[in-house]
């Protein structure tokens, strides 16, 4: 039985080839900017994808937490780092980012197991 790490890549995937499989230009620079966004640069890839998670978590965005939380379990990301990126979300988001924080939470657990 798939855990949620793997139902959610799996969906993505999924789901992003069928969307660029469209041939829709405006989509298609979207996600080419998306990817150029988050690599190398003045600012290490670790650390947009840091940010990306704060903007994920302020926003309210579960899959985009989910993403983001892969990511920054992929550039070595640790457990402290990740619960002070939670800290800063909540301090900038407000409570109504907590609920976010738990279900965060629970899929870095399941991400540290793989």
């Amino acid at each position: 039985m798939p855990n949620q790490v793997e139902e959610f890549n799996a969906y993505r995937a999924k789901m992003n080839e069928k969307i660029l499989a469209q041939d829709n230009l405006v989509l298609k620079r979207l996600f080419n900017l998306d990817t150029n966004t988050y690599e190398e640069g003045a600012l290490s890839t670790q650390t947009k994808e840091m940010l990306g998670l704060v903007a994920s978590m302020v926003l309210r965005c579960d899959d985009c937490i989910k993403y983001h939380l892969g990511k920054c379990k992929e550039q070595g990301v640790t457990t402290a780092q990740v619960y002070e990126i939670f800290a800063v979300a909540n301090i900038v988001g407000g409570t109504i980012v907590i609920p976010h924080t738990r279900r965060a939470a629970e899929y870095w657990e399941e991400l540290e197991r793989i």
